[in-house]
């Protein structure tokens, strides 16, 4: 079995998968100051909980994008499962996606979402990365990476909003049902849900219009469920994505193949 971890900025995902099969996900929050011993204690929680033999993980996965993390999450690996975790970088497996067209670093959640989208579901293709940034990743007709867009998040755009105003109170995110407020609280969440919905229809038809081509669009991140049914361009919702793009990385690596 594969775990797979996703240490996002606010939260990190773990998945367990038997070969293509994902048999476990979970969410966590992502605390840099942590002790190996403190995240390894809740994970042999999780992993018991959920019936699965820590003996039967034999491999680890991960991203990154909080650098401080990364000695952690090796020191939990080699600890509960005895072995080593592979960190996905540019560097990992750059036969799987050409990223060259990306003029500086390119950040390993984007590099395995990007990896992850090619894969199952071809190309061209728009990712949308729902989390505490929103990440959008493009791969163009002929498999290759063009580039992205990052913006804020649903909820960093949400709390941005309510400590910025005197009066504002937070709210829940979730579908206001009406693009007319009748008080203030559905008014901010037409504001911030069907904005975000419509940011990502707008920045999609601007895309294609650059590629010159429509593209399949993923939604995946934390606010995917969300997000994903009400904007109109979204083709598939995804929530293991990067998961997944964990998961063809690493057997590409442990098979030595050549995409």
């Amino acid at each position: 079995m594969l775990l797979t971890i996703d240490v996002g900025n606010t939260q990190t995902v773990l998945g367990v998968y038997d070969g293509a099969t994902l048999v476990q996900m979970w969410r966590m929050g992502t605390d840099p100051q942590a002790t190996a011993d403190e995240v390894a204690a809740r994970l042999a929680g999780l992993v018991g909980i959920a019936g699965i033999d820590p003996a039967a993980i034999d491999g680890v996965a991960a991203d990154t994008v909080v650098p401080a993390t990364k000695r952690l999450w090796k020191q939990v690996a080699r600890g509960l499962f005895g072995t080593d975790a592979l960190f996905v970088d540019k560097d990992t497996a750059p036969d799987l996606l050409d990223v060259s067209a990306y003029a500086q670093t390119l950040g390993s959640d984007r590099i395995v979402d990007a990896i992850a989208a090619r894969a199952l579901y071809g190309a061209p293709a728009i990712v949308l990365d729902l989390g505490t940034a929103t990440n959008i990743e493009v791969i163009g007709p002929d498999g290759r990476y063009r580039g992205g867009a990052i913006a804020p998040g649903l909820q960093t755009s949400m709390n941005a909003l309510v400590n910025g105003t005197a009066q504002l109170p937070a709210i829940e995110l979730v579908d206001p049902g009406s693009a007319i407020g009748t008080d203030t609280v559905q008014a901010i969440q037409i504001g911030v849900v069907y904005g975000e919905a419509a940011r990502m229809d707008g920045l999609v038809a601007r895309i294609e219009r650059e590629l010159g081509c429509t593209a399949t669009v993923v939604a995946t991140g934390g606010f995917c469920h969300l997000i994903g049914p009400l904007a109109e361009r979204v083709d598939e919702v995804n929530p293991e994505l990067t998961l997944q793009g964990l998961r063809i990385v690493y057997e590409h690596v442990r098979s030595g193949r050549k995409a």
